[in-house]
């Protein structure tokens, strides 16, 4: 079948994989389908599974903490609505957005294209569905919360006093958790766009142009139309990709100084009184001897980031200069980028589990700081950044083809 490669646009006649096998790009070395470990049964059945599970994670108790006799009980609804009422609206509308509703929509849609392929219907607006399942694969992070709750949980059994009891719902997160990452493993998405159909056998003799998203090729002269497909917008390079993403990238570098800067979060407890920044976090997990987690903290709240907005800024930079260097390595760091910026947001959405959790009246309570509604809108940007950004262009600049 013909396709065009989503990373430099070249276009490509691939055939049928047989199992254990893998398909890539010979240009740039962007892997295009697989079949090791990739089953799209399985991936229905954990996404049935997953949402299946979600009503209770959202509204069953995660953890559980005793102090003093004191006790306080965290919901993940629970908890987005205390932050709320204490005006902290970006932090909590936003993990609301991530944590809550998009999981559900992306798994959804999933479940209805994977569910339909399965029962052999094709309806012509099938691989639209499929295509917003695609899109918000990057933003739904029921996965990244799970991380942070164990941060957070591994962390509170450090404080003295403090007994913390894992409760039903964190026991649900965790299995949705895992079901999500082996879903998500799963799920090869040009096996999908292939069962979907359209495509053609080989690459025809026209001009042509290939949807970035399915890689359908088409005929030139449909630019700007929406794709037979997928429904997505055609375009030979997606327009003012650039502009738009150096835009967005400036404004998250901007946010990087105050994001690490102000405290997360601060915590008055038992009488003593103390706030934490990412890096003050970092070392206080480092002096309690919670080694790896200084290091899983330190890799997404601060390394990762900064290597995201440098990575892209690289990205950018060859564009506006028409460098041809390098053009696998960028290529590859831009998919890094696109699959780390999920990550990255563990640090503000510990926050969002560890406050409402710690609330024990006069005994002490935790509050959240500047510093987690900054880093959560400079990841977002991150994100914003990197999907945005065309990397064929970069392609184009180095053969000396960019208009």
């Amino acid at each position: 079948m013909a396709i065009a490669c989503p990373a430099c646009g070249s276009l490509l006649t691939l055939p049928l994989l047989p199992r254990r096998s893998t398909s890539v790009c010979l240009r740039c070395q962007t892997q295009l389908e697989s079949t090791i470990g990739r089953s799209l049964d399985a991936a229905l059945a954990c996404t049935l599974l997953t949402l299946g599970l979600l009503p209770e994670v959202d509204s069953r108790p995660l953890l559980e903490a005793e102090l003093l006799g004191q006790h306080s009980a965290s919901t993940l609804i629970a908890s987005v609505a205390q932050l709320w009422q204490h005006q902290w609206i970006v932090l909590a509308g936003l993990s609301v957005v991530f944590v809550i509703v998009l999981p559900v929509v992306r798994l959804g849609l999933l479940a209805f294209v994977l569910g339909a392929l399965r029962l052999g219907r094709r309806p012509p607006w099938l691989g639209r569905v499929f295509r917003w399942a695609v899109r918000l694969d990057r933003w739904a992070m029921l996965d990244v919360f799970l991380l942070a709750v164990a941060v957070g949980y591994y962390y509170l059994t450090t404080i003295e006093h403090l007994d913390v009891t894992i409760r039903s719902g964190g026991r649900l997160l965790l299995a949705a958790g895992v079901l999500t990452i082996i879903s998500r493993a799963t799920l090869d998405e040009r096996t999908v766009w292939r069962v979907i159909g359209g495509e053609t056998a080989t690459v025809p003799p026209a001009p042509t142009i290939g949807c970035r998203t399915c890689g359908l090729i088409q005929s030139a002269a449909r630019e700007g139309a929406p794709c037979h497909r997928c429904g997505g917008r055609l375009h030979a390079r997606e327009p003012q990709a650039v502009a738009t993403a150096a835009a967005l990238l400036s404004a998250s570098v901007i946010l990087l100084l105050p994001a690490n800067l102000y405290p997360m979060n601060s915590s008055d407890l038992l009488g003593e009184h103390l706030s934490y920044t990412n890096f003050g976090y970092v070392l206080q997990l480092w002096h309690l001897g919670l080694w790896p987690l200084s290091a899983i903290t330190f890799w997404t709240s601060m390394l990762n980031p900064a290597l995201m907005m440098a990575c892209l800024g690289w990205c950018v930079l060859s564009v506006w200069r028409g460098s041809g260097r390098r053009l696998v390595l960028k290529t590859r760091l831009l998919e890094l980028v696109c699959e780390a910026g999920r990550w990255a947001e563990t640090g503000p959405l510990t926050i969002v589990f560890f406050v409402p959790l710690i609330d024990f009246g006069h005994l002490g309570a935790e509050s959240a700081g500047l510093g987690a509604t900054a880093f959560i809108v400079m990841n977002l940007l991150t994100i914003a950044a990197s999907a945005k950004f065309d990397p064929r262009l970069m392609w184009d600049a180095g053969s000396g083809t960019l208009k």
